[in-house]
């Protein structure tokens, strides 16, 4: 996505000089966006919602981690297609291979851990969670963040941490799930 934010940012052709992704791109996005002179803005998980956002805000392209690309000029949906001709024009363009394009962004580590739960839990009720989870928040400050959200298609909470250091954001997403499934087994 960043790679293709970089080319259209620079052809004048990324709307509102704004790329729209998904809660769980990786920070990494947003810091390339900002270094260059674009806006993130992001949605809740599901193409859907990135395009139902780009088309309401007048934005051209966006996509999520997954790989769902939407060029919004070209097409409605992601195209794995029209997504993999693109990278390779400008690849063609920059005479440069993907992984020298890939330098535009860093990834900041990030530790997603899936909970299976027996039945449909509403983790802001269950004990010592909004505590923890604020408290965790807190010692990550702006160089982190925290999302924790019920999958969409499974009995499943997903605990997703990142951060700066590897170690303490797998501690972190270990205790949240903790909570989970004491939660599920009660």
């Amino acid at each position: 996505m960043a790679i293709c934010a970089n080319e259209l940012l620079k052809q004048r052709k990324l709307k509102k000089k704004t790329l729209v992704a998904t809660v769980m791109s990786n920070m990494g996005l947003e810091v390339a966006m900002e270094r260059m002179g674009g806006n993130l803005v992001r949605t809740a998980v599901g193409d859907r919602y990135v395009v139902e956002c780009m088309r309401k805000k007048g934005y051209s392209f966006g996509g999520e981690q997954s790989g769902h690309l939407v060029f919004l000029d070209h097409i409605t949906t992601g195209d794995g297609i029209l997504a993999g001709l693109q990278v390779l024009a400008i690849m063609k363009r920059k005479k440069k291979s993907l992984s020298e394009l890939a330098t535009l962004m860093e990834n900041f580590p990030q530790v997603l851990k899936n909970v299976r739960t027996s039945r449909k839990i509403d983790v802001t009720s269950i004990q010592n969670f909004p505590e923890t989870l604020a408290k965790l928040e807190a010692k990550l400050g702006r160089t982190g963040r925290i999302l924790v959200r019920p999958s969409g298609t499974e009995p499943v909470i997903r605990v997703m941490v990142e951060g700066q250091e590897e170690s303490a954001i797998n501690e972190m997403a270990d205790e949240l799930c903790g909570l989970v499934q004491m939660a599920d087994r009660n």
